[in-house]
Formats: structure tokens, sequence, C-alpha cells
């Protein structure tokens, strides 16, 4: 077993592969960037070693620096954990160059499953089903379109070198591919590196399945079983979980051993993940599920594998790469019972997913039974550097309808402020009938997005919780003169008011009590599903809100400008966009409220804007 390894990630894969290590005996060392200084995963490493400020570029994906760190602590390996460099082969290369141990597959191998239209070629050769579409040489947009047009719509345009949905767009008709493959393009590039793009047939009732393969190097390779990744917003996973609902055992043993064989057509070694896409239009079929493409890494989703079959993949990572043999052989790796993870986000849902940024004054996560795989404490911070997921919840149990309901009840019980999260939307979506009844596919939240995001009204319990936490003591208000434990539910008697964001609620004042959070001069902070209701003394009703229809388009994070598409003078229609701004790795398109013109442009493409700056300002037409 290596006695040290560098870990050139951060967040909850990094403490997660502390955890391992630690428990192996394993010295620890992390890096971190200057946003990074006060992370947990700096405090339980062994060593810590600074390697650059808070951007990505300029940090966590400079190989330099951190092979200079491994080479300042005496590192024998480094374990990339997944995203940055996890998938970079000249970065594996210049670890095994400057002698130390990559903890991950073959160069080869990430080379060759690094790019989707050359992993597809390779697994056609390996007898690998793989999904209808073009993958030619020529990018010019003629012969993309007319390539689009004879596969039928809808087309699925991708990067070629993509992931985690970036450069990936559905075309649905002829008139709307030229704008498509634009965006596509320039989301890829400015991913990647690289703009090339594939076009697949899109699957119309799709699942996202994809089996957890593992090689050692002697020449083995095994698989873990399935998860199914279906439940994805904007290409990006959401909810996964292990095994996919109504799998029978052929198809998963057909799908299992395709795995397998497209992991030793390119003499894998390591962790990796064969992804397929399933029409399950049918239901799960063989004949109906496609290889999509491999990541040559660990998964963000691995929980749910390690609950199923009570291994440790981590420490099966380190194993393998200390030249070790996989621990297990096929038919003693078993499968008991179910697994589903939540990505707890700080996001807001209500706003169209917007990143949510700032300090986490207040962080509970978690509850009897569930694993929770978090990154940040309460106290820290959540910038706009880095993906905003704040934990993952994990709960295993016998049986799927045990996990889910376990799950949604650890989501509702979530409380995070001021920071905004996505913990009421998870609740909302683990509890939906036809998620129970195993009725997935991509389009499932799409297609439930309103209710999904919608948050309820607060209670009338929190609305008497907030009555009591808000009432001055003996002001002579008529909060005040009733006596609480005279009152009940649906009481008769004049109700008091309490106010939630721009909405006045009334509160039958009920004797119960619960915790609450102050934030701040005349606000209380309740929490109820995973939602957070901040409560205040009522305001006037019928205020006219401020910035709504002013026609000032305002930055809602931090973010650079990606595109501008209108200038002083043009004239706009309600909907349009106006500018897309580019923060914590996806693209935001700003729209007009109304149709007008344009009066001002504040910005240029590239521009680094903060949180509330003015970018563009309309003005009603005529």
């Amino acid at each position: 077993m290596i006695g040290s390894v560098l870990i050139a990630n951060r967040g909850e894969i990094a403490r997660r592969i502390i955890r391992t290590a630690a428990r192996l005996g394993v010295r620890t060392i992390a890096v971190y960037s200057e946003a990074d200084a006060d992370a947990p995963h700096v405090a339980e490493a062994d060593e810590a070693v600074l390697i650059g400020p808070p951007p990505a570029r300029d940090s966590y994906l400079k190989a330099d620096a951190i092979l200079a760190a491994a080479r300042q602590t005496g590192a024998e390996a480094i374990h990339p954990g997944y995203g940055f460099l996890s998938e970079n082969a000249d970065f594996a290369e210049a670890v095994t160059a400057a002698g130390l141990v990559w903890v991950g597959p073959p160069p080869a191998a990430i080379r060759a499953m690094g790019l989707k239209d050359a992993a597809k070629r390779l697994m056609a050769q390996a007898g690998v089903p793989t999904t209808p579409g073009y993958l030619g040489d020529d990018q010019s947009a003629a012969v993309l379109a007319r390539e689009g047009a004879a596969i039928g719509w809808p087309v699925l345009i991708k990067a070629v070198a993509g992931g985690g949905g970036k450069g990936m767009r559905r075309v649905d008709r002829a008139d709307d591919f030229a704008a498509a493959l634009e965006a596509a393009r320039r989301e890829a590039a400015s991913a990647f590196g690289d703009d090339r793009v594939l076009l697949e047939r899109y699957v119309t009732r799709p699942r996202h399945i994809e089996v957890q393969v593992f090689g050692d190097t002697q020449g083995t390779v095994v698989h873990l079983f399935e998860r199914d990744c279906s439940l994805q917003r904007r290409h990006q996973k959401v909810v996964e979980e292990a095994p996919a609902p109504s799998m029978d055992a052929a198809t998963r043993a057909a799908l299992c051993y395709a795995a397998v064989r497209a992991a030793k057509a390119v003499d894998y070694v390591g962790a990796g993940t064969i992804e397929f896409i399933a029409d399950a239009s049918d239901g799960l079929r063989a004949d109906r599920i496609w290889f999509m493409e491999m990541n040559t890494r660990l998964q963000v989703e691995h929980p749910v594998t390690e609950a199923i079959t009570g291994l440790d993949l981590v420490e099966w990572q380190l194993r393998v790469a200390s030249g070790e043999p996989l621990p297990l052989a096929q038919h003693q790796i078993v499968m008991q019972g179910h697994a589903i993870e939540a990505r707890l986000y700080a996001e807001d849902p209500a706003r169209g997913f917007l990143p949510s940024t700032g300090r986490l004054d207040e962080l509970f996560i978690g509850s009897l039974g569930v694993r929770v795989d978090s990154g940040v404490e309460a106290g820290g911070e959540i910038g706009p550097f880095y993906d905003p997921m704040i934990a993952k919840l994990i709960a295993h149990e016998p049986t799927r309808e045990a996990a889910a309901e376990r799950l949604a009840f650890a989501c509702g019980q979530v409380e995070v402020w001021p920071v905004k999260t996505n913990a009421g939307f998870l609740t909302r979506l683990l509890s939906q009938p036809d998620f129970i009844a195993g009725q997935v596919d991509t389009g499932f939240i799409e297609a439930r997005l309103e209710a999904l995001t919608t948050p309820p009204e607060p209670s009338n319990f929190l609305r008497i919780e907030a009555v009591t936490a808000l009432a001055p003591a003996g002001d002579g208000t008529p909060w005040t003169e009733r006596s609480l434990s005279g009152l009940r539910l649906g009481a008769a008697s004049a109700p008091s008011l309490i106010q939630a964001g721009e909405r006045v609620f009334e509160a039958h004042v009920d004797p119960r009590m619960a915790s609450t959070l102050p934030a701040g001069a005349g606000e209380v902070v309740i929490f109820e599903g995973g939602e957070a209701f901040a409560f205040s003394r009522p305001k006037s009703v019928n205020a006219e809100e401020g910035a709504a229809g002013d026609g000032q388009i305002l930055a809602p994070m931090p973010g650079r400008i990606a595109s501008l598409g209108v200038a002083v003078g043009a004239e706009v229609t309600r909907g349009q966009t106006l500018a897309t701004l580019e923060a914590m790795k996806m693209e935001h398109a700003l729209t007009a409220p109304f149709d007008g013109v344009v009066a001002e442009v504040r910005c240029t493409v590239g521009d680094q804007v903060t949180e509330g700056a003015l970018l563009v300002r309309l003005a009603p037409p005529g």
C-alpha cells in the first residue's frame, strides 16, 4: 500500500478520500486555493499546501503547482478525485513521469475514452451497442445541419470533449439548428477548449443508466452493478440510485457484460463508469440500451454503489494503484437493498435554479440512517468560483420505497440560511408518486418543473411561530393582547398577520412552539419541508415592486459576460435573450422583462461583473 497521497481536489470528494486514507494509515496531503484556506478538507488532511488564487484555472487546474506541492511534501501518489484534472491524460503522464503513482486509469485509456466520437467508434469495434448518429470530422455548419436532418428530428448536439451537460443542446426542428449549434460550440470551447461536436439521435423517453466498472493491473475487470441517473436538470444529475428501477436480471446481465467488454477494450485500470442511454418507451430492454460515453474516474454518485455492495471504492482505488489485485472476484460482489442519493445545491429553484452564494450562517443536514458527504460546514462560504454543491445525502434501505421515504424526510429536515438551497425541491421530487413508482426518465423534472419549483405556502403552524417570535413584549398590539394558551387552530378570533417575502398571511395562533432563527432586525427564519421562510411583521400590502418592471437588467450573481446580443437603440421583445452570464460552470440567459428599446448597455463580452451590476437598461417602446 502506498504510504502517502496528495489529493488534487477540494470539497466533499477531498474529505471523502481523506476519510478512507486515514483508515488505511495513508498520510494525506491537501492542496487549496486562497478561497479554500479555511475549508474543512484543509484542516482534516495531515498536511496542506497553498497552490494559487481562487479561480480554478490559477489553482486546481495548474498541473505544475500540484506537482510542486507533491515534491515539496514527499507525496508518493496523487489522487485527482473527480472534475478538475481527473480526466486529463497529459496530467496523468506528468504525474508518472515525476516518479509518482497516479491513482487512476492509464493515460492511454483516458485518451481513448476522452473524445466521444472516437470512443463510440472504439466501442462499436468492440461489439458494444452505440447510439445512431454522426461522428464525422467535417465540422462545417452546413454538413452538420444536413446530417442532423438525415438522422431525423429531434437531434442531440454534444461536445466531442464534453461532460456534465456542457456543450449539449436538443434541436427539434431544422430552423433551430444553427442557433443551437453556435451555443453548444461556444459553451464547449469555454468548458473544454474544444468546440467540436457530434450528433446523436435524441431518444424521446430516455433513461440514463451507468455501470460501475473496476480493473486491476493483472488484467481483471469486474462490474459493481448499475446506477440510474435519469433525474436530471439541464443534463446535470440531481438524484441517482442503485440499482435501476424495473431492471430485470437478464437485462442487467447483458448491460453489465457490455460494460466490462467496453473497459477491457481499452485495458482499463481503476474505477470507471460506462454510461448508457436507454429508450424506456417500452420498458428496459437490452436491445434498446446504447453506449453513450465513459467517465474515466470516480463518479459523484459512487456512494449508492458503495451502499448496495458494502464496499469502499476509494479503498479499491488505492489498492489497485499500489499494484494489488482487485479485492473480490465478480461472483463475490453481491447487491443488497436499494440506495438513493440527492445532491444538495446552493441554488434558488424558484429563480431558475440560480446559484446562491454567501456565508452559511445556519447549516444543518442529515437525520438518522442517512449518509452525508459534505465539503462545507456551518460558518463556511459558498463562493462564485466552484461548483455550488453543499452536500450529498444518501439513503440505503431494503426496498426502494423505504429509501425514497427516508431520503425525502432527510431533505425536508435540511436547514440552511441565508444561502438558498434546493432542499425543498428535492423533498417534493422524492415524494412524487411517479418517482416512487419508478416511472423515471431524463425529462421527469422538466415535465413537473412548476410544481417542483414552487414552494408551498408556510403552514399555519409556521405562521404561529413567526407571530410568537416577532411579538414585542407588551407593545399593545393585537399580537400580544391575546393569550396564546387560550387559542387554537381555526379559532374564530381575529387572526394575526405575518409577512413572508411579498405575501401577507393570516396566522391563527396555536400554543405549540418551534425553534426559530433570528435573521436580523424585525425578521425571523423558520424551516419547513426543506424551505426557509423569512418572516417579518406586515409592511404595506400594496407596495409596488421596485425594480421588477423598471427595465434594469442586473447581474444575478458574479460572473463573466459570455455573449451580448443587443446594442443601444435595438428593439426587443419580452423574453428575448439580451446577454448570457457564465457563472459557477453554467450559462444563464438574461432576458427582457417587456417589449422595449435598449436605452443603455454597460457591459461587453468577457467582462467580469459583480452581483447586482447593471448590465442593460430597457425603455418602453415609443
